[in-house]
């Protein structure tokens, strides 16, 4: 059975379903993420078929993810908390569980079983990094560079060579990620990483070798502004998540390559903020529990190239809902892309994130 056909099988079980809370649930939804290819995805895999199915719910989107630990915390200081359900990446969700400032959740509980009766957190698996967070992705951030402009680069240490490569480059504006490729092309083995950055001469070492380029990067703060950058020719190449690119590349035919040496694996998923009342809780557990089901898990591959975070979902990646393509190759989890990845380490940036930004910010700043 086709994905699309699945897909119309499972929207045509919910509208014969209603909610037993239907009476006691909230209308309207605030939903925050990142914006651009992944939030579409998530808009067409999740929300589309929900409202099909609950057509007096009303969803806005919020774009401010990469804002969500301050904003999450801002709101509750001022105890007005505007956001129903919150996409993070592993290590925020963490901070924002550590500061009880997102729900625990039980997610044999609240979360859907897979087909064969699995229970959620066995399907999910390790990917559960907190008790606050339900993964979504796996994906990984990486860099595009302009094939028409530069010669195809084999490692991640070109970023750093302005003379083989010369041009702008970009880089988020945020120590994680920055920091590990600095060092490892300063030649720091990789299991060494976290121990040299966990010390005030290993964080010097990787701001001085972001010295190296200061002058050539363009800061990020959104992920589509790198694939911007590079189609319009002001960068050569640039850090993005590895889906953002795909767009750029597969849908849009820019003239991107894709540089998968020392991608950054990470995870993506749902926290809700604490605090709801319980008429926008209940709103929002019988929407995160139909948007992380095995069938809509798969069914967001269909529109962007990040691995489902569900055992059970990934063999139902099929090909890309418009272009046909298989998505599995495009994935960073295929093993001809990962050959040599970075294991972005969720809990050290969770204990250390708030300390390095001040020092990450301070150098910027400079």
């Amino acid at each position: 059975m086709k994905l699309s056909k699945l897909s119309a099988l499972a929207m045509t079980t919910a509208l014969c379903a209603p909610s037993a809370f239907a009476e006691e649930m909230a209308n309207e939804l605030t939903l925050v993420s990142w914006g651009g290819a992944y939030q579409a995805s998530q808009h067409k895999a999740y929300v589309e078929p929900y409202l099909a199915a609950n057509p007096d719910v009303k969803v806005v989107w919020d774009e401010s993810s990469a804002e969500a630990v301050a904003k999450i915390r801002a709101m509750n200081e001022a105890g007005n908390v505007t956001w129903d359900l919150v996409d993070v990446v592993a290590s925020d969700a963490m901070r924002l569980c550590d500061e009880g400032l997102a729900e625990e959740l039980d997610h044999d509980e609240v979360l859907a079983e897979a087909p064969d009766g699995t229970p959620a957190s066995e399907d999910f698996g390790d990917l559960i990094v907190s008790d606050c967070f339900v993964p979504q992705i796996v994906y990984s951030t990486t860099f595009g560079y302009r094939t028409d402009l530069i010669d195809q680069p084999d490692s991640v240490c070109a970023i750093f060579d302005t003379e083989k490569y010369p041009g702008k480059r970009s880089l988020q504006k945020r120590p994680i990620d920055n920091m590990e490729w600095a060092l490892y092309c300063d030649g720091v083995a990789k299991e060494e990483i976290y121990d040299v950055l966990g010390t005030d001469e290993g964080v010097e070492q990787a701001l001085a070798k972001l010295d190296t380029i200061k002058d050539q990067v363009v800061w990020w703060t959104a992920g589509a502004e790198t694939p911007q950058l590079l189609a319009d020719g002001e960068v050569v190449m640039g850090s993005t998540f590895n889906g953002r690119l795909f767009s750029a590349i597969a849908e849009q035919g820019q003239p991107i390559g894709m540089l998968w040496d020392m991608q950054s694996f990470d995870l993506d998923g749902w926290v809700v903020p604490a605090g709801l009342p319980a008429d926008r809780k209940a709103r929002v557990m019988d929407f995160l529990k139909f948007a992380t089901d095995t069938q809509r898990l798969a069914d967001q591959a269909a529109y962007i190239s990040y691995g489902p975070a569900r055992a059970s979902s990934a063999p139902l990646v099929g090909k890309h809902a418009e272009l046909g393509i298989e998505m599995a190759p495009h994935m960073p989890t295929d093993p001809a892309n990962a050959g040599n990845v970075h294991v972005y380490d969720y809990e050290w940036w969770a204990d250390n994130r708030d300390d390095l930004d001040a020092k990450f910010q301070a150098w910027l700043a400079k």
